[in-house]
């Protein structure tokens, strides 16, 4: 099961390697290897979330996520998205941009980095809705540290709180870290509105795509059952029913809405990629294997049903995706080390982990040892 889930991941490490060390050598081996890691443990909050989404598709979709999905993450975010940050930042052709990328990486560097506040305050405000809305979602009936997320699920039932939370938090920061000293002076550049337009961009582009999505997994839902209906009616009749195209439209925007949490999720580690190396070849190789063991341990999760047996898994991804999102604004003025950005959705998983297993053991000592599904213990097991 692992060598058929892995064993892309495990061919495009290989090769990815192998062309860096042609690449650079040994030097270019190395950073491409950090980058790697540094995607993985940035990216696993990523693929706890997108499990949570990708359950809901059949085989067909997940196999579409892993091949023309990994294509979309590895080029489209990893290559194609730090050219477009300096094309649209420095006002630039995508082409100048990709030549001055390979020729003055010194310089390809300073426009990715004066361009850091709108990709943060774009990001950071995407990845905070994704939050708010789940710790103030009122019918969540699991929660994991319910002395915060039930007072806070209860909030959840006035509406577009999040939207509220999310304008004042942006306006916080605006107001805050939006002020930058410039690289090459004594003066300060005023970035409070750049901060403002991008954080709203964001909060747009959440509002639109999970609006989609919502209204497409509620077609998703009417189609199965349509899809049943129909089984059944076959069944009557002696005639085999294919059901892959009456839920393909609805998989397709759930797909498409997986791509985008994907972009989002990637800022983080596409910037961090910055810190190490300023070469773009070695970042899509580094971000690139990265990627693909996010995406296999994404389908990995979904088919051994590890968020159904281990329930608070997804509040520690959110909880990560929490967390980053106020360390992309935070960001937008002080420097934060990557190995910090990583380690906290890595702690605050591993927590939600260690709180699952011991939930799990109290509803099996509950049951004598049954499947344990017993509410009562569930309840009296969060922290």
């Amino acid at each position: 099961m692992v060598l058929k889930t892995f064993g892309w991941s495990f061919a495009v490490t290989a090769l990815g390697l192998v062309a860096a060390i042609f690449y650079g050598g040994w030097q270019a081996f190395g950073i491409v290897a950090i980058l790697s890691v540094l995607e993985i443990s940035l990216s696993f909050d990523n693929a706890v979330i997108n499990a949570g989404i990708l359950k809901k598709m059949n085989a067909f979709w997940q196999k579409i996520f892993l091949t023309i999905g990994i294509l979309i993450a590895v080029f489209g975010m990893r290559l194609v998205f730090p050219v477009v940050i300096v094309a649209v930042s420095a006002k630039l052709g995508p082409i100048e941009a990709i030549d001055l990328s390979f020729n003055d990486p010194d310089k390809y560097k300073e426009l990715v980095t004066d361009a850091h506040p709108s990709i943060a305050a774009f990001g950071g405000m995407f990845l905070l809705m994704i939050f708010l809305d789940f710790i103030f979602d009122e019918d969540r009936d699991i929660h994991w540290l319910r002395w915060i997320e039930r007072p806070l699920a209860k909030l959840g039932k006035v509406d577009m709180l999040s939207v509220c939370v999310a304008l004042i938090i942006l306006m916080i920061t605006a107001m805050t870290f939006a002020t930058q000293a410039h690289q090459h002076g004594g003066g300060h550049v005023d970035k409070s509105g750049t901060v403002m337009l991008s954080g709203i961009a964001g909060l747009i582009t959440y509002l639109v795509v999970g609006g989609l999505s919502g209204f497409f997994e509620g077609k998703l839902e009417e189609e199965e059952e349509r899809e049943h209906e129909a089984e059944e009616e076959a069944k009557k009749k002696g005639k085999p029913v294919t059901g892959v195209a009456l839920a393909g439209k609805a998989a397709f925007f759930l797909f498409l809405y997986l791509e985008v949490l994907d972009a989002s999720f990637s800022f983080d580690g596409v910037i961090g990629a910055f810190a190490i190396t300023n070469e773009i070849v070695l970042m899509a190789l580094g971000l690139g294997i990265g990627a693909m063991y996010v995406r296999s341990l994404t389908v990995y999760l979904v088919r051994e049903g590890t968020l159904d047996d281990y329930v608070y898994l997804e509040h520690g991804a959110h909880y990560a995706i929490g967390a980053l999102s106020i360390i992309l604004l935070i960001t937008i003025q002080h420097e934060i080390n990557e190995l910090i950005t990583g380690s906290v959705g890595v702690i605050l998983i591993a927590l939600s982990f260690w709180s699952s297993v011991k939930r799990n053991r109290a509803l099996a000592a509950e049951s004598g040892g049954g499947d344990g599904s017993g509410t009562k213990a569930e309840v009296s097991s969060g922290v």
